[in-house]
């Protein structure tokens, strides 16, 4: 029944394929998470390399990152980067808020237009967004455990896994992250 087992604890993986855009900024693969499995892993071409159980939120899976102290992890496309002073262990900073998380927020009044507009433009020339709206920000891919979701909407890795996960990442850490319901 071996065969079994090995089928069976592949299944959270498998929920991890990606079907990447035919874009050459993907070519290296990209980091993708999916909250209902609570993994992550790296997705080269069709091919999942790598796959670890993660914790997010306090807010589970209740949905996207809408507001600041919402406790949500945010869903969508974003960029990373290494964010060595962090406290955390091994942390990778999200381009949090992206142009949808903008776009939606200020639909909702959450955020004017001028603050809308300057997270558009930050993305679009690839720097990191303001962290200081009522979107909310500082969103990491960090160490620390993966047993229960207790980050306040960040993705904790166990440290021996999320160093396995950096290995993947080019030397700069920056790869894109998919993060779906």
């Amino acid at each position: 029944m071996w065969w079994l087992s090995a089928a069976l604890a592949a299944e959270p993986c498998d929920a991890l394929r990606v079907d990447l855009p035919a874009d050459d900024r993907f070519a290296p693969g990209a980091v993708v998470v999916d909250k209902s499995e609570r993994r992550i892993g790296f997705v080269r071409g069709d091919e999942v390399v790598g796959c670890w159980p993660v914790a997010l939120g306090g807010g589970g899976d209740a949905g996207a990152k809408e507001r600041r102290g919402d406790l949500r992890t945010p869903e969508g496309w974003y960029r990373t980067s290494d964010k060595p002073w962090s406290r955390f262990y091994g942390a990778l900073a999200l381009a949090y808020p992206n142009e949808d998380d903008a776009r939606r927020g200020l639909a909702a009044g959450r955020i004017t237009r001028s603050q809308h507009d300057a997270i558009v433009a930050s993305v679009r020339r690839g720097s990191s967004p303001s962290q200081s709206t009522a979107l909310g920000g500082d969103i990491l891919v960090h160490g620390g455990g993966s047993a229960s979701d207790w980050t306040l909407g960040c993705i904790a890795l166990d440290d021996a896994d999320l160093d396995a996960l950096r290995a993947l990442l080019p030397p700069d850490r920056r790869s894109w992250i998919y993060i779906r319901p």
